[in-house]
Order: structure tokens, then C-alpha cells, then sequence
């Protein structure tokens, strides 16, 4: 399922690709204003086949400060947000923002430092984000996230990735909190104290801090910080 925002670009790439399977389109406009004009076609097929979402009501024209308002809609609804290409100052950017805020995964893909159309990618990559240089790259790192094995080619190693889920998860192994789940209690601390009491990547104590989100035991408090519920 690829949720992107109907854009120009690879925005209606990833819709046409997606099609068939499920795509959700959140849209800057009210639901019936289509923009961009020529992607009025897609917009008829994903409100057949997908989902169009938008707060906006019926009839109403986007403004600039609309589309990055659009974005943490995007990132909100996601499990993670690729960002294939932006500058420095890309809109892209804004959702990968809003995403790491939101505790979501942040893929990036590389590209070279000659080339000002990826300077935000190669920053990203700098401050953490997940590097891809495949759709594997997003499917192992997403399939402990969702609870289940994803379907992977005979060359990947499905028994690691689910041990790996399993040695780390509390929910699915409530004695694997020893790695300082201690540190983590009603009270809020911060992502990156977490991290450091676990010693154990970043990327890996998200996918557990997200398992919890999902189970309705991790309250997110803004600024990087959570603490978790009574539940």
C-alpha cells in the first residue's frame, strides 16, 4: 500500500505503480478538486480503486502553505516515508521531518554529492535515515514493524529477520526487556537516552517503540519524547 499526494512527479508514479494493489492519495485540495489538472484520470481510479483522504472540504482550491500542512498526513498514516529525490530545500523534506516526529521510518536513497537534487536525500542519510538501494531495504525493515513476515525473495533470510523480531520485541517476548526497558516507564524520556541505554541501533529501537505505539502501550509526548501507558 503506497500512500503519496498526487503530485507531479514521482508521486504519480508511485500511484500508477501502485494501483492495483491499493494506493492512498492525500490531497492538498477538497476531495473533488482535482490538482494537478492532468492527473484527473488517476484521481478517478484511485477513488474507484484506492482512497482519496483530505481535510479540506468539497470544492476547496489548495494554497501553498496547504501542501506541507498535507504532508504529515502522509507521513501520520504511514508505517515510513521514502524520500527518492529532494534538494536541499525540498517539500520532501517536510514529510520526513513530520515522519521522524511521528516515529515513523525515514528511508532515503543515495545519489551523488554533485548533484544539488539530492543533497536532501544525502543529508537525510547523514542524520540517521535508512539507507535504500532497493525495495528489500524497505520490506525487511517494515516486516518486523507490521508483526509478520513480508513475502521475500528465496535469497533472503525470513528466519533471522523473524528472530530478530523476537529477541527484540517486549510485546512478543515480555522478558527481552532487559535491555533497560527500565529507563522506559510512565514518566517521558527521551528516544535518544532509550537508545543509549539500549545500545543497540536506532533503527532497531524504533521498530520496538513502534510495536508498542501499535499495542496502545506507548503515549508519544512531541519532542522525542514517549513514556508508556497503563494498558
Amino acid at each position: 500500500m503506497i500512500a503519496s499526494g498526487l503530485a507531479r512527479g514521482i508521486d504519480t508514479a508511485a500511484h500508477l505503480a501502485a494501483l492495483e494493489l491499493g494506493t492512498i492519495a492525500v490531497l492538498a485540495a477538497g476531495i473533488d478538486n482535482v490538482y494537478p489538472p492532468e492527473n484527473e484520470e488517476l484521481h478517478r481510479a484511485i477513488a474507484e480503486q484506492g482512497l482519496l483522504i483530505s481535510e479540506r472540504a468539497p470544492s476547496f482550491s489548495p494554497r501553498g502553505k496547504d501542501f506541507p500542512r498535507r504532508n504529515r498526513l502522509i507521513s501520520g498514516i504511514s508505517l515510513g516515508v521514502v524520500v527518492v529525490e529532494a534538494a536541499e530545500r525540498s517539500g520532501s523534506l517536510i514529510t520526513a521531518r513530520f515522519a521522524a516526529e511521528q516515529g515513523r521510518e525515514v528511508f532515503a536513497v543515495p545519489g551523488s554529492p554533485l548533484d544539488p537534487r539530492t543533497a536532501g536525500t544525502n543529508n537525510l542519510l547523514k542524520q540517521g535515515a535508512c539507507l535504500v538501494t532497493s525495495a528489500r531495504d524497505i520490506v525487511e525493515t517494515l516486516a518486523p514493524i507490521l508483526g509478520r513476515l513480508s513475502s521475500l525473495p528465496p535469497s533472503s533470510s525470513p528466519p533471522q529477520i523473524e528472530s530478530e523480531r523476537q529477541k527484540l520485541s517486549p510485546i512478543f517476548m515480555p522478558t527481552s526487556a532487559s535491555w533497560s526497558w527500565g529507563a522506559l516507564g510512565p514518566s517521558p524520556v527521551d528516544i535518544d537516552e532509550l537508545i543509549r541505554a539500549a545500545r543497540l541501533p536506532a533503527r532497531k529501537v524504533h521498530i520496538v517503540l513502534r510495536e508498542l505505539d501499535l499495542a496502545g502501550r506507548l503515549q508519544r509526548h512531541g519532542q522525542r519524547l514517549v513514556s508508556l501507558t497503563g494498558t
